[in-house]
């Protein structure tokens, strides 16, 4: 059986959220497998979750064309390249006290709900790196996209620096196959602050990071290309800046641009917030209808579940469409009748 996770989603996800998950992962390979592209935004924590594991081989075969990540996610999946061994889990930090979260302060330790970030494995040994990297660029004047900073530094740092498996990580996935990526309010994340702080002493040159208005510019272009043909789709995790940043392209290309635009070609958006009054993160779909971003015929999907759960479940299935693509075809048609 080459397909198993494929036929158990077919076969068993026939309601409610699981449902929508089914017919997402169908609409998302029939997508891909008429000449489509994918483009995903990252939100939350999911690099410190280890989404890695699976999105890194969908970057490498083709079911991911380009990625909208929060500055905290970036940082993340390098963290997890250079520091997963010094990460340590609290499967029951729901029962913590403040003292029990005082005592993993003092052990040096950042707790991102069930694991943590170790504080000088990963935030000071990537610091040594970046941070000299910043310096130069401020001597010699050169302006670079956030995200640039970081393909150069994974592309570039010793394997034998490596304590995570470099197959799972997305970041150096991406940065091989130079994704078109964006990362819009880099500011709010650990090295957004250590940037702000080398610049308030001196050390650094604010202007060395190219801002999100120059992302949104670059993006323009980016978009264009990756619209060609049956068009790029749009993979949303979760909400807040990392999926509205790149989402507004098309009605600003329209309306601002005054330039052609095709509408997104497929949305998804796995949140577990629920619909609910002024909240972006549990707007339906249909919303964004009004805004220009999508159209009545757009193929759209809510999955009310946690990320962590649906998202690798679905890549898993999408690899084995990938690699066994008239395999996956029959079972879908047949799921179909």
């Amino acid at each position: 059986m080459s397909t198993p996770i494929l036929e158990f989603v077919l076969k068993n996800y026939k309601n409610f959220n699981s449902r929508a998950t089914r017919d997402a992962l169908i609409a998302y390979w029939t997508h891909i497998d008429n000449g489509g592209r994918m483009f995903w935004a990252m939100a939350g924590a999911m690099s410190s979750a280890q989404l890695g594991i699976t999105l890194a081989p969908a970057i490498r075969e083709g079911l991911v064309h380009g990625l909208s990540v929060t500055g905290a996610n970036i940082e993340e999946s390098l963290f997890r390249l250079v520091a997963h061994d010094s990460y340590k889990d609290f499967p029951e930090y729901r029962y913590f006290t403040k003292q029990d979260d005082t005592r993993i302060l003092n052990e040096r330790m950042r707790r991102v709900t069930d694991t943590s970030i170790p504080e000088d494995e990963a935030f000071r040994a990537v610091e040594k790196f970046v941070v000299p990297m910043w310096k130069r660029a401020s001597e010699k004047g050169d302006r670079r996209f956030w995200h640039e900073y970081f393909y150069e530094l994974v592309l570039t740092i010793g394997e034998d620096l490596y304590e995570g498996n470099p197959e799972e990580s997305w970041l150096l996935a991406a940065a091989k196959a130079n994704l078109p990526i964006v990362v819009p309010g880099y500011e709010d994340s650990t090295f957004g602050n250590i940037f702000a702080a080398h610049v308030k002493v001196g050390d650094c040159n604010a202007s060395i990071a190219k801002s999100g208005i120059e992302y949104m510019g670059a993006f323009y272009d980016q978009y264009g290309a990756l619209s060609e043909g049956a068009g790029v789709g749009f993979f949303q995790i979760g909400g807040g800046i990392a999926g509205d940043f790149p989402i507004c392209v098309v009605p600003s290309l329209k309306y601002d641009m005054e330039s052609e635009a095709k509408p997104w070609a497929y949305f998804c958006q796995i949140s577990d917030s629920t619909t609910s009054y002024g909240s972006y993160s549990g707007a339906t779909p249909n919303e964004k209808i009004t805004w220009d971003k999508l159209t009545e015929d757009t193929p759209m999907f809510v999955i009310e579940s946690d990320a962590t759960i649906v998202v690798p479940l679905m890549l898993s299935a999408l690899l084995e469409c990938k690699r066994h693509p008239a395999e996956a075809r029959a079972l879908m048609e047949s799921a179909a009748r």
